[in-house]
């Protein structure tokens, strides 16, 4: 069987989005540190990750919550991967993207994520301020949970916290090293974290 061209898959969905057929759409985009795989829903991003590894996974993984009617579209989905690469090639405007958070479960997991959406470009937090923020001052395990977890960094921005070691802790897109470039490119890391308070701001 023949492939159909790459024009007529964008237009078909094109088509599924304009009638509500599609449950979410993808595209995948060159970056600095990989290709990465960005999908989106109905109300905004809900998943970023390696398309290396993990694409079909998490394209499975995106299908069992949000319906199996997960379609490419490089068109729909251009402004999105622009943003994202501009931003890993240096840009310095926030990555402002509308997001959406239905592939977490766990209301405390939403709420830390919320809060870590808050937390703005050249700045971190630590984990504890952050579990302050999110209104269990003792459940910083509970929101490094919630950062190894996140199905969207870089926009839920979890590069963003950092351990109460002084080390730069890891990092589940592309582990402590990508973390540092983030930072570093943010000029995150000659600033304290977030400690105690600021914290009601997040």
């Amino acid at each position: 069987m023949t492939p159909l061209p790459d024009h007529l898959l964008e237009s078909f969905a094109a088509e599924a989005v304009r009638e509500g057929l599609a449950d979410a759409l993808f595209g995948v985009v060159d970056t600095p540190i990989g290709r990465l795989v960005i999908v989106q829903g109905g109300h905004g991003i809900v998943r970023i990750g390696f398309e290396a590894g993990e694409g079909d996974a998490l394209l499975a993984g995106v299908a069992g919550v949000l319906g199996p009617r997960v379609l490419r579209s490089e068109r729909e989905l251009g402004a999105a991967r622009d943003a994202v690469s501009a931003y890993l090639e240096g840009d310095d405007e926030e990555l402002d993207l509308p997001v959406d958070l239905a592939l977490v479960r766990s209301p405390f997991r939403r709420t830390v994520l919320e809060h870590l959406r808050r937390v703005p470009r050249g700045t971190t937090v630590s984990y504890g301020a952050l579990a302050l923020a999110a209104g269990n001052p003792k459940a910083a395990r509970a929101v490094g949970s919630a950062c190894a977890t996140n199905p969207i960094p870089l926009l839920v921005p979890c590069h963003r916290v950092l351990p109460g070691t002084g080390r730069v802790g890891n990092y589940g897109l592309g582990g402590p090293a990508v973390k540092t470039r983030l930072l570093q490119m943010e000029g995150a890391l000659d600033q304290p974290p977030l400690t105690g308070p600021r914290t009601d701001s997040l």
